[in-house]
C-alpha cells in the first residue's frame, strides 16, 4: 500500500519537512536492524481525532528499547506529546502513526552500546492493511514454512526492526503462494502469530488465543479484544494451539493496529467454519470500530484526543 505523504515528521525533537526526514547511510540501524518501533492509529470521532491506547503504545515502545539496552533520549511524556503533535500539525483526522528509535551514525560494528539513539515519529493517512474485501468477508491464510523466533535467539516480545525480516519472509511466501497472510509456528510447532497480527479462534463459544509464551507479541489490539469479549460475556482463554486447531475452529480472526480486526475464511485451503465471518467475530469487530470512533463511552479511557 503506497504511502500518502504528510507535511511534517518529528525527528529528535524538531519538526522537519517530509522530504527532508533523512538519515546517514552508515547509521547503525540500517546495517544491523538495531531499532524499535510502534504502530499506532488515530481515528476520527465527533470530538476530533483520537489516538487509540496511546499510553500503552508508548510504554511498549520504551519497554522494547529497554530489552535491547537502547537509551531513548526522551521521556515517556516527551514521546506521548510528540505523537499528539505530529497528528495535529499534519491536520489528520485519522491516520497511522509510526514512532521509531534506532541507533544512528557514529559507530560501526556489532557492539551497539557506543551508538547514539535517534527517534522519529511520522503519521500519514492509511486505510485498512489487508483491504476492505478482507475486512468484510475474510482472508485466506496459510501456515508459513518460516518459524517464529525462538525466544533464546531473539526476544519475540520486542518490536525490533531487524526481527521483522522473519515476518517479511513469511508475508512474501503468502503473497507468492496466492494467499493474503501467513501464520507462523514457534519451534515447538505451536501457533504463534501472523506476520504482523495476533490470531484468535472461536471453538464451542469460547474465544481462544495463543499465550505470549508461544512467541506471540503482547498485542494492544489483542488485549483490547480480549477485554471487549469478556465484557460481552464470552469466555476468553489463552491456550496453546496447533495448526490442526485452526482447521476445525468455528471461527477465526486476526487482530493488529494496522490490520484492526479481520476474519479468516480459510487456513491451508481448509474452510474455517462456514467460510464467512462468524457471529462472534462480527460482534467483536463491530464493537471495536464503535470504540475507536468514540461511540462507546464505557471505553473512553482508551482514547487520547488530539485537540
Amino acid at each position: 500500500m503506497p504511502l500518502v505523504e504528510s507535511e511534517k515528521i518529528w525527528m529528535d525533537g524538531s519538526l522537519v519537512d517530509w522530504k527532508d526526514a533523512n538519515v546517514h547511510v552508515l547509521s547503525h540501524g540500517l546495517h544491523y536492524g538495531s531499532g524499535v518501533f510502534e504502530g499506532i492509529r488515530a481515528y476520527a470521532t465527533e470530538n476530533g481525532p483520537a489516538i487509540f491506547r496511546l499510553e500503552d503504545h508508548v510504554d511498549r515502545f520504551f519497554n522494547s528499547a529497554k530489552m535491547l539496552l537502547m537509551e531513548i533520549p526522551f521521556s515517556n511524556e516527551d514521546i506521548f506529546s510528540a505523537i499528539k503533535e505530529i497528528v495535529r500539525v499534519n491536520s489528520l483526522d485519522s491516520c497511522y502513526i509510526r514512532p521509531i528509535a534506532f541507533l544512528g551514525y557514529g559507530e560501526m560494528g556489532l557492539n551497539p552500546l557506543l551508538s547514539k539513539t535517534s527517534v522519529s515519529i511520522a503519521a500519514w493517512p492509511w486505510g485498512t492493511y489487508l483491504g476492505e474485501e478482507g475486512l468484510q468477508n475474510g482472508i485466506r491464510a496459510k501456515v508459513s514454512s518460516w518459524q517464529r523466533h525462538d525466544p533464546n535467539s531473539v526476544p519475540p516480545a520486542v518490536k525490533c526492526t531487524g526481527m521483522y525480516v522473519n515476518s517479511s519472509l513469511a508475508k512474501v511466501e503468502a503473497i507468492k503462494s496466492g494467499y493474503d497472510e501467513c501464520i507462523l509456528l514457534n519451534p515447538q510447532g505451536e501457533v504463534s502469530e501472523c506476520t504482523g497480527e495476533n490470531i484468535f479462534v472461536v471453538k464451542g463459544g469460547t474465544l481462544i488465543t495463543p499465550p505470549i509464551s508461544s512467541g506471540a507479541l503482547d498485542g494492544i489490539t489483542r488485549a483490547s479484544i480480549m477485554k471487549i469479549a469478556s465484557d460481552l460475556g464470552y469466555e476468553v482463554k489463552e491456550q496453546t494451539l496447533l495448526r490442526s486447531d485452526l482447521y476445525v475452529a468455528d471461527e477465526a480472526f486476526l487482530t493488529g493496529t494496522a490490520a484492526e480486526v479481520v476474519p479468516i475464511a480459510s487456513v491451508d485451503d481448509r474452510v474455517v467454519g462456514t467460510g464467512k465471518p462468524g457471529d462472534m467475530t462480527k460482534q467483536l469487530q463491530s464493537s471495536f470500530f464503535a470504540i475507536v470512533h468514540g461511540e462507546e463511552k464505557r471505553y473512553e479511557g482508551w482514547l487520547e484526543y488530539v485537540r
